[in-house]
């Protein structure tokens, strides 16, 4: 089974990617960030963690607005660096250890986090700022991540509480991963610091060294702060700190710590931290069965219904490349484009030989078997003049007629086709 090793809490500053990048660390001003994190580096090499579980918040650089979630958790396979506006860091794609982070989701939401989940993200100084300073990367990364976004810039955010809460619910679904993994949960951002309005430039040196105590000896009363305290002591930037209280929820109520440190350069109270477990490793008794059992039991039986896939995380990643092309089939250049030279599409897309097939023949009941959710297919269908009722008779291996007389309304044809679909095919 999974374990956890121990914790690494680090700011997420630009100020330490950047200072990594411009080779800072003989530079007097710079030196204290670089020594800070040789201890982590140390550790990380000594304890040799399989993946590591990191916690951050990006800065309205992949996500934005239009949809901003409370906890977005990255389950896919591969994470880039994101070009927060003068060109991407010259650093390695980042795996991500999709396996880990499906079970996770599972039991997070099996738990009642109402969590959202992103593949084909790249991942901004909110996550790679410190992850360059904990490991070497050349030419690779010798860790996969599972990255969990917090949504912490747009008010409402999650309480100082729930994220707690959240880092035990992480704690009872990392130890209950069936595969043999060492785990390192990284949390990031902090410690003090205003980057808005008049009062950009807040430090509270005091706070940030009582923070790093209580993170330590007594989170319960970190996690009764409100937003309000947190931003009054520590700035409201800072406030991002209560990611470090998920990580501390998934540690056991003792713990040892066994470095830290804090600079403040300029802007940001900078801190690095390693803490590990005080209680004995692994589950107790059959905690683990039980877990399991809690997050099986909403679909417990739907896998042997007959020809129905509940589409789950796994076939979301697996078929991701698929179902984007298919999505993408909404904007009227792509949609024209596939109309005009499929191929070149399929080429553009870097879709599979099966995954061409698969369109190419219209192979409707393949498309689901191979992990495409119903709603791209009826976007294809649309796009193609061919009726959802078409679709659903294929599926299940009859004639329109066949399946047409099984309906109260034998002769009801429909899709989703607009104003751009002038004559459907069935209309002929």
């Amino acid at each position: 089974m999974a374990q956890i090793i121990g914790a690494i809490a680090t700011s997420h500053t630009p100020t330490i990617g950047f200072a990594f990048d411009r080779d800072k660390q003989h530079d007097p001003v710079w030196a204290p960030i670089f020594e800070a994190f040789k201890p982590v580096q140390q550790w990380i090499k000594d304890r040799q963690p399989d993946v590591l579980f990191v916690i951050y918040n990006d800065h309205v650089t992949s996500f934005f607005f239009d949809h901003y979630s409370a906890f977005a958790l990255g389950v896919g396979e591969r994470y880039e660096v994101a070009d927060e506006g003068g060109g991407a860091r010259d650093l390695p794609p980042v795996g991500g250890h999709s396996a880990l982070a499906r079970h996770v989701g599972q039991s997070l939401v099996a738990d009642e986090f109402d969590m959202s989940f992103f593949q084909d993200k790249p991942l901004d100084h909110g996550c790679f700022s410190p992850l360059s300073m904990l490991c070497p990367h050349e030419p690779a990364w010798p860790v996969q991540i599972v990255p969990l976004q917090v949504g912490v810039l747009q008010f409402p955010v999650p309480s100082a509480r729930r994220c707690y809460k959240l880092g035990q619910a992480l704690r009872r679904a990392i130890e209950s991963y069936p595969e043999d993994l060492k785990v390192a949960v990284v949390a990031t951002g902090g410690l003090s610091h205003q980057v808005h309005g008049e009062r950009a430039g807040f430090n509270n040196p005091a706070w940030d060294q009582r923070f790093l105590d209580l993170i330590e000896q007594d989170p319960e009363r970190l996690a009764g702060m409100t937003q309000a305290e947190f931003a009054s002591l520590g700035g409201m930037e800072g406030a991002e700190v209560i990611m470090w209280l998920i990580m501390r929820g998934a540690l056991s109520a003792n713990v040892r710590k066994i470095h830290q440190s804090y600079y403040l350069p300029s802007m940001t109270g900078i801190a690095t931290a390693i803490y590990e477990n005080q209680a004995s490793p692994g589950p107790v008794a059959g905690e683990v069965e039980r877990h399991r059992a809690h997050m099986a039991k909403e679909l417990a039986g739907a896998g042997g219904l007959s020809g129905t896939y509940p589409f789950d995380l796994a076939r979301s990643v697996k078929a991701y490349r698929l179902n984007r092309f298919l999505h993408e089939l909404i904007v009227p250049a792509h949609r024209q484009a596939f109309m005009a030279d499929p191929e070149a599409a399929f080429e553009q897309a870097g879709l599979s030989d099966e995954e061409r097939t698969l369109v190419r023949e219209r192979h409707w009941r393949g498309l689901i078997h191979y992990g495409v959710i119903f709603f791209m297919l009826e976007k294809l269908g649309a796009v193609i003049g061919v009726s959802n009722l078409h679709i659903y008779a294929a599926m299940r291996g009859e004639s329109l007629e066949e399946f047409q007389k099984t309906r109260n309304a034998p002769g009801a044809l429909y899709s989703v086709a607009g104003q751009d679909s002038k004559t459907l095919s069935w209309n002929n």
